[in-house]
């Protein structure tokens, strides 16, 4: 008997070894595996140049691709010890430019663009009694506005035949769009962006490039062309450029979806003068006609209408660009110094009497 027990404890052993051992290779085999995974994930491919050879004629989005190259042009060194401006901030923290005059070589951005063959829209709102202003705006514009460039100028307005006829240059064209009217000047103000939103996805898209949405009650004055453009651009309201964030008319309620608190914000923007590439003035417009609907719904409007939901977009949505104040300005705020040319002025105007 107790050779019988001493056998089974031998073969118990063994039963135990061969247990451990076969962990042991299971253990050494996924550690290999994991660490093969780990260092060796790439993906061999055979780059061989008979076979590009032979696929020559197969089609790439990069074959469509146009070169953007300039021709020979004069024109003054940049120094990066002096910069053009020193006055004014040129550059947000975010690597925005902030457009101001001499801060850019226009000729040398008109070049790039012409050869782009960019197509831009400029859209107006001339509802009720404010299509008193559409003809001195776009007469004003064929001489400023993107001169040599595709320009479609979309007006938007419930009197159609309040809109007078008038001879544009060539490649340019007015495209009228009869929308409803509403009774109050604020909804007026906030239906722009459900307005701009929809004919952004419907023609917009298929039209333009970029699209520069503007007030109606102002006149070009001086030069405003490529250097505005950007995939989105908000403008430095004239009031406030100069002033602190404690300033800003922001919205302050909590309940609003345009709330910002009080240690936030960049900048003020302006209202009457946005853009940007036709894709991204989808996105801003979608974004502020749906949190003004919001707000609609829990009875709630913003304290500067669709302008407070504009800045709030640009809060957390950073513009690429900012034009400087030289692109929206009233001249009842006289002349500052660092305004070097006054491009977009306000018309003077009753506001009570335009709006009822």
């Amino acid at each position: 008997m107790f050779q019988d027990k001493c056998k089974k404890g031998r073969e118990r052993k063994w039963i135990y070894f061969l247990i451990y051992l076969a962990t042991l290779l299971l253990l050494s085999f996924c550690w290999y595996a994991t660490r093969n995974h780990r260092w060796h994930s790439w993906i061999v491919l055979s780059c061989n140049p008979q076979a590009s050879i032979d696929n020559v004629n197969q089609s790439s989005k990069l074959d469509l691709l146009k070169e953007v190259s300039l021709q020979r042009m004069l024109y003054k060194k940049p120094d990066t010890m002096k910069p053009p401006r020193s006055d004014v901030l040129m550059m947000t923290p975010w690597f925005a430019p902030i457009v101001w005059h001499g801060t850019y070589n226009f000729d040398m951005l008109n070049a790039q663009f012409h050869q782009k063959n960019v197509r831009i829209g400029i859209t107006v709102f001339a509802i009720k009694k404010y299509t008193a202003f559409i003809k001195t705006f776009i007469e004003t514009a064929e001489m400023f506005f993107m001169l040599g460039h595709t320009v479609n100028y979309y007006v938007f307005t419930d009197r159609v035949g309040d809109i007078p006829n008038i001879t544009l240059g060539e490649g340019r064209q007015l495209v009228i769009l009869k929308v409803p009217s509403y009774n109050r000047w604020q909804e007026v103000s906030m239906r722009r962006m459900e307005m701009i939103r929809d004919q952004s996805r419907q023609r917009f898209v298929n039209e333009v490039d970029y699209l520069v949405c503007v007030d109606v009650d102002m006149v070009f004055s001086d030069d405003v062309g490529v250097e505005i453009l950007s995939d989105s651009f908000g403008t430095l309201h004239p009031s406030y450029f100069r002033a602190s964030r404690a300033q800003f008319t922001y919205e302050r309620r909590q309940q609003s979806t345009a709330y910002i608190p009080t240690d936030e914000g960049d900048f003020y923007y302006a209202g009457g003068y946005f853009g940007g590439t036709v894709e991204e003035v989808y996105k801003l417009s979608n974004f502020c006609h749906n949190a003004m609907m919001t707000d609609k719904g829990n009875n709630i409007e913003a304290i500067w209408h669709d302008e407070s939901y504009l800045n709030k977009y640009f809060l957390y949505h950073k513009p690429t660009k900012i034009l400087s104040p030289e692109y929206l300005w009233d001249n009842n705020f006289g002349v500052p110094e660092v305004l070097k040319r006054r491009r977009f002025v306000a018309v003077p105007k009753n506001h009570n009497a335009v709006r009822n």
